[in-house]
């Protein structure tokens, strides 16, 4: 049996009206404006809190997530034993339109602009901590990567580290098939002799497992991992299969006698190096559901099919940026 406390909630999917994970349509339907989000917001981290999840991550770009979570921390006072994680680094531009912003050239509209220099950091930083305040305990670079200069940025560092010095971790969240790289190049970075980067939220799945060994390697330097999209933005829930690996999956969960997210959560708990492991529900079904998978057990022979499973990183992350927001 693994601790409830393993598993923290994501509100990506319930922050802004639209995203890449599968379902939307069922999951949400056309209820979407702010008050809509914001009440299904509150129901969500309700569920998780009542089912014993004391991490919740938000983002500046996650559309109004920090003010929805800074508004149910205010109406529900026992909560202060929840952890709050945020993340700078993107704007959401999408002007709460499902379709995005348009822009001359694209054939989609945008819903986030990335931004990793010294000055969003502080744009986005007093933003967050206007909202957070002092519940703020984790501020991740929102998907460093080896070329947006946030891992080698030393004036970028010394404002990050500030932060440090009031007691908030810092870390960095990735994204793309050199992950891996990504937290190895963050593991180097100092400032005044202390490792600056001491958390790590990264996507691993048994489809695309490949940052594993870094993500060990940063455990076993004493920085905490947060594992996020461990049902591959819906590809592993029920009703998201898009090809014949997660029907797969899903066929394995069948035979388990459980549900796919299910199996897809308990593997990724079976890592001892997975601190925690963040839910994307946008319901307390589906929260309860991804709480159950700390009672799977899955057996060795699973495990071994689930190995073989993992699609190339480069495949695996192409897919995905082909996916449309909805």
């Amino acid at each position: 049996m693994t601790s409830v406390r393993r598993i923290g909630i994501g509100l990506a999917a319930v922050g802004r009206p639209a995203y890449i994970t599968a379902g939307r349509e069922r999951d949400l339907g056309d209820a979407r404006d702010v008050e809509a989000l914001r009440e299904r917001t509150w129901a969500v981290l309700d569920a998780a809190y009542a089912a014993g999840i004391r991490y919740v991550d938000v983002a500046r770009s996650y559309g109004r997530a920090e003010e929805f979570l800074a508004g149910w921390l205010a109406a529900r006072p026992g909560t202060g034993d929840v952890e709050i994680g945020s993340k700078w680094g993107y704007r959401y531009v999408g002007d709460w339109r499902r379709d995005g912003v348009p822009v001359a050239g694209s054939m989609s509209g945008v819903h986030e602009v990335k931004d990793h220099s010294v000055e969003a950091f502080a744009e986005q930083s007093a933003e967050s901590l206007a909202l957070l305040g002092k519940r703020l305990a984790v501020y991740h670079v929102h998907s460093a990567t080896l070329d947006t200069g946030a891992l080698d940025d030393a004036e970028l560092h010394r404002a990050m580290a500030d932060l440090r010095e009031h007691g908030i971790r810092v870390g960095i969240s990735t994204s793309g098939p050199r992950q891996a790289e990504a937290v190895r190049r963050a593991l180097e970075v100092t400032v005044d002799g202390e490792s600056l980067f001491t958390s790590f939220q990264s996507t691993w799945n048994i489809l695309e497992p490949s940052v594993g060994p870094a993500l060990v390697e940063a455990a076993d330097a004493g920085a905490r991992v947060i594992v996020k999209e461990a049902v591959a933005n819906g590809r592993l829930a029920p009703g998201g299969a898009t090809n014949s690996r997660d029907d797969r999956v899903a066929n394995l969960a069948e035979e388990l006698g459980t549900s796919v997210d299910r199996l897809a959560f308990a593997a990724v708990l079976a890592e001892p190096w997975a601190g925690i492991v963040l839910s994307g529900a946008v319901d307390p079904a589906q929260v309860a559901s991804n709480v159950a998978a700390t009672q799977l057990t899955i057996p060795a022979e699973v495990e071994d099919e689930l190995l073989d499973l993992a699609e190339p990183a480069e495949q695996y992350w192409a897919a995905r940026a082909a996916r449309a927001w909805a």
